[in-house]
Order: C-alpha cells, then structure tokens, then sequence
C-alpha cells in the first residue's frame, strides 16, 4: 500500500486547484486526492499565515504557495469507531472515547480522529479545542472546550490537579497481596502519582479489578506505573508481560469531576 508525501510550492504555470496540481504531481486520481483532502492530509501554507489543513478540493493556487500531501493508504482506508457525545455544557462538551479512536490527527490525517469527529458534530456553529488527551487504545471521557477562552481555564484546571479523572482498570494478578495504595515512582525524570483502591480479584483470570486516580500527568502513567509494580493492565500491546487479552485495553476513563469555571459549581461525568 502506497505511503509517501509530496510537496509543492505553486508555480505560475500550475494547475490553479489544489486538486488538479496534486493529482498532477503524485499521479493519484482526482477521486483519491479529494479523499485524502476530506480526510485531512492534505495542508497548505499561503504567503502569509500558518499552514493549515486543505479540505476544498477547489481551492485556488496563487503562485508561492506551499502544498503538500502526506498519503497513507492504510490510514485512509480505516473506518473510526464513533464517539458519542455524553454532554454538551456550551463552553465545553464531554464526550466517550472508544477504544481505536485517537485524541487528535497527525499530518497524514484526522478522519480517525476525536476532536475531528466532534468538529462535524457542531460544524458549523461551534470551535474544537483539545484539552487533554486519551491513549488510544483506551475507552473513557475526554473534554472538547469551544472557544479559546475555554480551552485557556480548562487546561489551567488541569494543570492546577483540579479535574479530578477516575479509571477503571484491570490488572494481571492479585493487586490485595500488595501493602498500600499509591504508585509513587518517578517517569522520564519527573514526578509521578497514582492512587487507586481495590475491588475485586478474579482467581480463574489472575486478574484483579481496581479503581485508579492520577495526580500527576505523565505519559502513559497508569499503564506505565501498574507494569513496574508487576501488575500490568490486561491488555496492554506495550508495557508487561503475560497480559494479554481479546478484549482489548482494560483501561477505561469513566469519571471526570470538577469545579466549572462558567457554571461555578462542581460538576461530575457522566
């Protein structure tokens, strides 16, 4: 399957649509680059102003600018799983995060991604702004802001610990044996938290069941903390051992509460 990116800077005597000079320069049909463009891997850069994401397949060139088109045929070719939306609070909406979804899109695109999906959901009335992030491999709730001002106090909130984020998570083996807990070992350098309680342990799986609370924000964290103390998430394709599971990452993001910096009061979701 074809991977490759192409770049341009518009000639005078080029195609005056950014559909045509693309299909010129990489040799793909007009039918493929207008995928490709209402998929996001498609970007331009005027003379003046950053370079953004190119959908319009009819876009005039001027000569100068810059276009390029970062193409992954396997990526375009994947059908995302849906989000749903739990709650639309105006300023911000929380939504559900399945399993396979990323937060955000790279350069090759943004069709598989949340913060696109939530942006056809509201188009065109409303912004999206990412506030924090989700493995994509894991299930749970994650927070779009709406304009610039709501993004800015959220992600201050994050920054502050003040949205508190609950986990539901499974583990190999019986986390009961162990004294105490909190998961207080430094990652990449930095400090890192977690606290969790435990519910249940499965004798016949070897797993145990546990609810989890990060302070801190590091990558990876909780996948990264429950594998060095022997206790990996079921399901994890990168950290521990022994923990593999049909089913997927058993890391779901269920709860998120907080006090609203609009409605001044505590709010829990869902």
């Amino acid at each position: 399957m074809e991977k490759f990116t192409t770049e341009i800077t518009v000639a005078p005597d080029d195609p005056r649509t950014a559909c045509e000079l693309l299909a010129r320069q990489t040799g793909l049909s007009k039918g493929r680059i207008k995928d490709a463009m209402a998929k996001g891997a498609v970007w331009l850069k005027k003379k003046k102003g950053k370079l953004q994401r190119l959908r319009r397949a009819t876009a005039p060139m001027q000569p100068g600018y810059r276009l390029a088109i970062h193409y992954d045929a396997v990526l375009l070719a994947l059908v995302p799983p849906q989000a749903r939306c739990v709650s639309d609070q105006g300023h911000y909406s929380v939504w559900e995060k399945p399993a396979g979804l990323m937060a955000q899109g790279n350069q090759y695109g943004d069709h598989c991604a949340l913060l696109r999906q939530a942006e056809l959901f509201f188009k065109p009335q409303r912004q999206v702004f990412l506030v924090h992030r989700l493995d994509r491999e894991a299930t749970g709730l994650m927070l779009i802001a709406h304009s610039r001002e709501a993004a800015s106090q959220l992600s201050r909130l994050l920054q502050q610990n003040l949205i508190a984020k609950r986990y539901q998570v499974q583990v190999l083996g019986n986390i009961f044996i162990r004294q105490g807990n909190t998961i207080d070992l430094a990652l990449d350098g930095k400090t890192a938290l977690t606290e969790y309680q435990p519910l249940s342990f499965d004798a016949a799986t070897n797993t145990s069941k546990v609810v989890v609370w990060i302070r801190t924000g590091r990558l990876h964290q909780i996948r990264r903390h429950f594998a060095l103390i022997g206790h990996p998430v079921m399901g994890d394709p990168r950290y521990g051992s022994g923990n593999k599971n049909k089913e997927g990452l058993r890391l779901k993001a269920d709860q998120l509460r907080f006090i609203c910096p609009f409605a001044k009061r505590e709010v829990v979701f869902p």
